[in-house]
C-alpha cells in the first residue's frame, strides 16, 4: 500500500506540471538553412528564378540566392519564441526508452542507444504504423547468447495534438537459445502536443505463451524547457505482490541539432528494495525524413 501511494503521488506531481498547450498554425512563416552553415526565419516577400527575399525580424530583409540554400522548411508561428526557432521535438514519439500515444510519419526513424548496451531503431511503414528492431550485443563482450526483439507499434489522433492512442508490443527471443518468445504487449494514451504532454498506459508481459497475472502500469510526461531541453518522467507501478512496486525518474533531453541526448535517474522502490538509483544515460539519432 505504501509502494503505491508513492507511486500515486509522483503521477499526480508530474501530471500537474505537463500543462496543455495549442496554438493555431501558421505556415507563412519558412527556415532557411545556407550551405554555410547559416539559418534564417522569416516570411518570403518576394522570389524568383535565382533568389528569394526573406524579411526577418532581427536584420531586416535579406537576399538569399537559391544555389547557397540547403533547405528550407515551413513553420509555425508558435515555434518562434523570443526571436529564436523552437523546432518540432525529433523525439516526439517515446519518453526516455517507453513509448507514447505519437508515431513516427512515414519515412521518418531513429537509432537509440542506450549504455552502449541496447541498440534500436525505429521506422515509420505509414503514418499510423511503425517497426522497430533492437539487439543487445552480448558477443562484443564474450557473451554467447545474443537477446534481439521487435517492436511493431499503431498510432493515431484522436483530436490532433490533443488526444493520441497508441498500442503495440515488444516481442523478444535469444539467439542461441531453445527457449522461445517474451516480451510485452501495451496500449498507451496521450495527452497534450509532442512539447508538453502525459501518457498513461498499461501493459502485460508474457513468455512461452503464458501471460503475467498483473499488468505494468506506465504513467510518463515530457516538459519543453527552451530550444534545446525538455524535463522527462518515466514511471512504472508492478502490482507483483501486495505491496506492489516499481520504478519513479526523472531527467532532462539535450536536442543536438536533431539528434538527443537523455540522461537521468531512475529509482526503483517497494519491498526490499533499499538502494538508491540507477544512472540513465542514451542518445538517439534520426535518419530519413527525421532529419
Amino acid at each position: 500500500m505504501k509502494a503505491s501511494k508513492t507511486f500515486l503521488f509522483i503521477c499526480l506531481f508530474v501530471s500537474t506540471i505537463l500543462l496543455k498547450a495549442q496554438t493555431n498554425a501558421d505556415t507563412s512563416l519558412v527556415r532557411i538553412e545556407t550551405r554555410d552553415g547559416n539559418e534564417y526565419v522569416g516570411r518570403i516577400t518576394k522570389e524568383d528564378t535565382d533568389k528569394i527575399i526573406l524579411s526577418t525580424q532581427r536584420l531586416g530583409e535579406i537576399s538569399i540566392l537559391k544555389t547557397d540554400i540547403k533547405s528550407q522548411k515551413n513553420i509555425q508561428s508558435q515555434q518562434i519564441k523570443d526571436g529564436k526557432v523552437w523546432f518540432p521535438n525529433p523525439q516526439a514519439s517515446r519518453y526516455f526508452w517507453s513509448p507514447n500515444g505519437y508515431g513516427l510519419k512515414k519515412g521518418e526513424g531513429y537509432y537509440q542507444n542506450i549504455w552502449v548496451l541496447w541498440n534500436q531503431f525505429a521506422y515509420g511503414i505509414t503514418d499510423n504504423f511503425s517497426i522497430g528492431g533492437a539487439v543487445v550485443p552480448l558477443f562484443l563482450f564474450g557473451g554467447g547468447p545474443t537477446p534481439v526483439f521487435i517492436s511493431p507499434k499503431i498510432s493515431f489522433p484522436v483530436e490532433k495534438e490533443k488526444f493520441n492512442l497508441g498500442a503495440g508490443a515488444l516481442i523478444g527471443t535469444v539467439l542461441g537459445e531453445t527457449e522461445g518468445t517474451f516480451g510485452l504487449a501495451y496500449g498507451i494514451s496521450t495527452f497534450g502536443p509532442p512539447d508538453r504532454n502525459i501518457s498513461i498506459g498499461l501493459g502485460y508481459g508474457f513468455a512461452d505463451g503464458e501471460w503475467a497475472s498483473s499488468p505494468i502500469v506506465n504513467i510518463s510526461g515530457m516538459f519543453r524547457l527552451s530550444p534545446r531541453w525538455y524535463f522527462i518522467s518515466e514511471n512504472y507501478y508492478i502490482g507483483v505482490s501486495e505491496d506492489g512496486g516499481g520504478i519513479i525518474s526523472g531527467g532532462a533531453r539535450w536536442i543536438i541539432k536533431r539528434a538527443a541526448l537523455d540522461f537521468g535517474l531512475f529509482v526503483p522502490f517497494g519491498s526490499g528494495i533499499d538502494f538508491v538509483g540507477i544512472p540513465w544515460l542514451g542518445f538517439s539519432i534520426p535518419f530519413g525524413n527525421s532529419q
